[in-house]
């Protein structure tokens, strides 16, 4: 099999950058590789752009690993144990309360779907595993945010660009936070059809064992005016903070949303 030779080089120019957390000049990295300044110098800007390397501006550039690449590698490391303890817990789940579930994360300023449990006769959703959403209209997006740190918080909320899905769909910054304060106080949050006019779903946040925001999990529905959601939340929630405990969270977070 041919392997791209650009690629590859990106690959070693990375290795070499995590190996020198002081960091290392553009020079350093010719020299390492025996690679050409230009060529170099192309691939290592594009790092920078996608975030895969951090550049401090002097009187030489120095590279050091970038937060995209940190987080993918404690993704990594984080979801081999994570899913491992998530996946049953959701399996069974989806199977007693008859309703699809999702695990998502947080990547940049959209959530990720990681693991989709289904009961024995699911319902067509147009989420699956690997597709992303927007933030401001999922319930996921919203309980991640919801119990959030503030100051990492904020920069995403300035990244987010609105746009109408639904009549519903919450189209400013400033109802957003209001939401987010609703799902503070209650412990899960609602997608009230914002992003598919059929479809309702609620989630709750994991923590992880420092009680921060891991990803969450979530139930979805079509819409049926008859349901509870608010009961529904209540059930997501409670499996949220049972799961969050598995994983080593002992804290007052859930207890405080339990009790919500």
């Amino acid at each position: 099999m041919k392997l791209n030779r650009t690629t590859l080089r990106s690959v070693e120019i990375l290795k070499l950058v995590s190996k020198r957390p002081e960091g290392i000049t553009l020079d350093e990295i010719c020299e390492s590789l025996e690679m050409p300044k230009t060529s170099a110098y192309d691939i290592v800007t594009t790092l920078v752009e996608t975030g895969m390397v951090h550049v401090t501006k002097g009187q030489k550039q120095i590279y050091t690993i970038g937060l995209t690449a940190y987080r993918i590698g404690v993704s990594y490391t984080n979801h081999l144990d994570v899913l491992s303890t998530i996946e049953p817990e959701l399996r069974s789940f989806s199977r007693e309360i008859g309703k699809t579930v999702f695990y998502g994360v947080l990547t940049g300023h959209e959530v990720v779907y990681i693991c989709k449990f289904e009961p024995e006769n699911p319902i067509i959703t147009t989420a699956t595993v690997g597709t992303k959403n927007p933030l401001y209209c999922t319930s996921l997006g919203k309980a991640i945010l919801a119990f959030m740190d503030e100051e990492d918080r904020r920069p995403i909320m300035d990244r987010i660009h609105f746009r109408q899905k639904t009549p519903r769909t919450i189209m400013s910054t400033e109802h957003l936070l209001k939401e987010l304060e609703l799902v503070q106080e209650k412990g899960y949050a609602l997608d009230a059809r914002e992003g598919e006019d059929h479809m309702e779903c609620v989630g709750a946040p994991i923590f992880d064992r420092e009680g921060q925001v891991l990803g969450a999990i979530s139930a979805s529905s079509l819409y049926k005016p008859t349901e509870n959601y608010e009961a529904l939340g209540l059930l997501v929630q409670k499996k949220a903070a049972e799961i969050s405990r598995l994983l080593g969270y002992m804290g007052e977070k859930t207890e405080k949303l339990e009790n919500a």
